[in-house]
This record gives C-alpha cells, structure tokens and sequence, in this order.
C-alpha cells in the first residue's frame, strides 16, 4: 500500500472513529469524577485576591458560600467542550499515527511529539471558541474576592455565544489561542511520554495492566503539566475576557498582552504566581488524565474484540 493510501485509509478508518470515540468517553467520565478539582483550579487563576490554600479548603468554602452544585457551576458546558476536544485530537492523533505506521521508520518518541502538536493544533482552532464559553459560564454567578472583576449574564451555551459576538466581536472566541496554541505542547509532551512508556511497558507483548496505565497516564501528564502551568494562567485569564491589555487585540490574542500578563503576575505574586492553582490542577488533570486512558484502552480493548468477534462471524 502507497504512503498516501495509507493516510487516506488512517483518516476514514472505523478503527480510527472507535479511538476517537474512546478517547471523547473516558475523557468525560474522569472529568465528571474530578469536576470540583477543575472549579478550585479556575478560581485560583482567575480571581487573584483568593488566597491560594490547600484544595480541599477552597472547596470546602465554594460549598459553604455558594452551595454544593457550585462545585459542579459549568459542568455542561466543560463536558461538551472537552468531547468534542477529545475526539477531534483522538481521532486526528490516530489518524496520523496509523498514516505513518504504513509508512518507513519504527515508532519514535520524536514522531509521537510532532503527531500530537499536529492534532493539538487542529483541535485548538477548531475548540477554542468552545472553551472561551466554558470559561465565561464557569465563573458566572461566582463569588469573586477581587472587585473589579464584574458578572457575565448568560442564559446558556448558545446565548453566551451570541452575546459575545454581538457585544465583543467574532474574534474574543478566539481568545487565548495564542496561548493554547503553544500550549500544544502539554498533550504532545503528554502523549510522547505516555506512548514510549506503554511501549516499553508492554516489551516483549506483556499485558499492561489498568493500574500500570494509570500510572503511565499520571506520570505523562504530570510532567507535561508543571512545565506549562504559568501559561495556562495567563489562558484562563485571557479566556475569561476581563482582562483589557493594549488595544492591539487580534485575533490571535497579541504576544504583547501574554508577556505583559506574565510580568505582571510575576510583579504582583513573585515568580510562584505563575503556579498559583498548580496543586489543584494537578490534583486534577493528573488524576482526570490516569483515569481517561484506563476508561479510553478498556473501551478501545472491548470494541476491538467485538469487531473481530462480528468480523469472525461474517467470514
């Protein structure tokens, strides 16, 4: 088979839609389970009078303030975005890494790194608006510590939309995007470190099992977190779109406005600003991130052995 079929195979395989599938599915249940993890995290970005304390007090006083489902204020919303993220970089992700396994060459970490910044880049412009509301709705109605920071009234997802482009403009969709799109990085670091690990776990076609992938799953992540948190805060705050930088915006969201936003977090917090929330997100995304893979390779081992199950009883 030519390189160029194999690609076209990659892209419409079904093999392909039950990772992407897989991926979008395993992602919503760990980030149902570690939802108020994600709410504490926003919190401590956004709002910077917050003092950051350990992350169950900062819950525990979201729920004695504001109530219980609080801790769950924008579960939609996040779900939705992240299924649709999930699947587009599942699906892109493993289109490309079946594309290239037709091609020459072995699996190599390097590979890995370049297919996941490609998917990364892919589901960041096609996501980004997506994420923009999830934020927008996330901290509506919220407490904040830091008066300056005024209330958002929307009626949902769609409304939320369309407030923003009658009264921002199309482009604040796109928000962050410089940002996020550095911060490909994360899932591709990510990726890179989960792949090489499972590959070496599963030398010599030994069975990995769950807890061995949700180890793998939380070192990758882990890792691929603490070395991009600072940016991230200066997403979070670009997203939720309070922040007035120095009227150049754009649509990518000016490389002036995220250096100034560095340096004045670092004025404001000293250098440890940059990770003011780090705990909570990496209570979260490292915990969110093990569980995932679990659910993404059980899901992916079980379908696949329907599908050869179904294809034995055709033949």
């Amino acid at each position: 088979m030519s390189h160029n079929g194999g690609s076209v195979v990659g892209l419409l395989s079904y093999e392909t839609l039950v990772h992407a599938v897989a991926g979008a599915m395993g992602s919503v249940t760990a980030m149902t389970v570690f939802f108020p993890l994600d709410t504490a995290k926003s919190r401590l970005q956004v709002d910077d009078k917050r003092k950051a304390q350990s992350t169950p007090v900062i819950l525990a006083e979201i729920a004695k303030e504001e109530g219980f489902l609080a801790l769950y204020r924008g579960w939609f919303p996040v779900i939705s975005s992240l299924c649709c993220s999930n699947f587009v970089y599942f699906y892109t992700f493993n289109a490309l890494k079946k594309a290239a396994a037709s091609g020459p060459g072995k699996p190599r970490p390097g590979k890995d790194l370049l297919m996941g910044m490609v998917a990364g880049v892919v589901n960041v412009i096609l996501t980004t608006p997506m994420w923009v509301v999830n934020t927008r709705l996330k901290l509506q109605g919220v407490r904040f510590r830091n008066e300056d920071l005024h209330q958002t009234h929307y009626r949902g997802i769609f409304d939320a939309f369309s407030q923003i482009i009658a009264n921002e403009g199309v482009g604040t969709l796109w928000n962050g995007t410089l940002p996020s799109l550095i911060l490909v990085l994360n899932p591709a670091v990510q990726f890179m470190i989960y792949e090489a690990m499972k590959r070496k776990a599963g030398k010599g076609g030994q069975k990995i099992s769950s807890a061995k992938i949700f180890l793998i799953g939380a070192i990758a992540k882990a890792i691929a977190t603490t070395a991009t948190y600072p940016l991230q805060t200066i997403q979070a705050i670009l997203r939720f779109g309070q922040y007035r930088g120095d009227g150049k915006g754009g649509l990518m969201g000016s490389i002036s406005n995220i250096f100034f936003l560095f340096m004045d977090r670092i004025k404001k917090h000293s250098f440890l600003g940059l990770y003011k929330g780090l705990e909570a997100k990496l209570l979260q995304t490292v915990l969110t991130a093990a569980l995932m893979f679990v659910v993404y390779e059980k899901i992916t081992a079980a379908t696949f052995r329907l599908m050869g199950l179904s294809k034995k009883l055709k033949h």
